[in-house]
């Protein structure tokens, strides 16, 4: 049984910018898809980015693109997302998840081809 553990949300002014964290127990991150998504109030959890199995492929939401940048580091189990250049409807919890499923190719990926998640952070950004 994996466990995640987000870290780092916060409120901000627009414009601003946050650093998430997401620590995982496990041996290896190798082999693991591991997605950010965020759910706002009254919508549905989205994908914000993801990182396929492989560690080949990085993709991220229109919305998103240019401001956020995802990152993992092996060494440590940890994976970032830098969020910069913060708007109003970035608001939301924001999850780690991570999938066993989606080792070649993760883009548009749905919460239920995850198999283990964070128990979410809180984003604000807000004047």
């Amino acid at each position: 049984q994996l466990q995640l553990e987000e870290s780092g949300g916060g409120l901000v002014q627009p414009g601003g910018s946050l650093r998430l964290s997401c620590a995982v127990s496990v041996e290896s991150l190798d082999g693991y898809a591991i997605g950010w998504f965020r759910q706002a109030p009254g919508k549905e959890r989205e994908e914000v980015s993801c990182i396929s199995g492989n560690g080949d492929t990085t993709t991220y939401t229109d919305s998103v693109k240019g401001r956020f940048t995802f990152s993992r580091d092996d060494a440590k189990n940890t994976v970032t997302l830098q969020m910069n250049s913060l708007k109003p409807e970035d608001t939301g919890v924001y999850y780690c998840a991570v999938s066993s499923h989606l080792f070649w190719y993760c883009e548009g990926s749905q919460p239920f081809e995850y198999d283990f998640w964070g128990q979410g952070t809180q984003v604000t950004v807000s004047s």
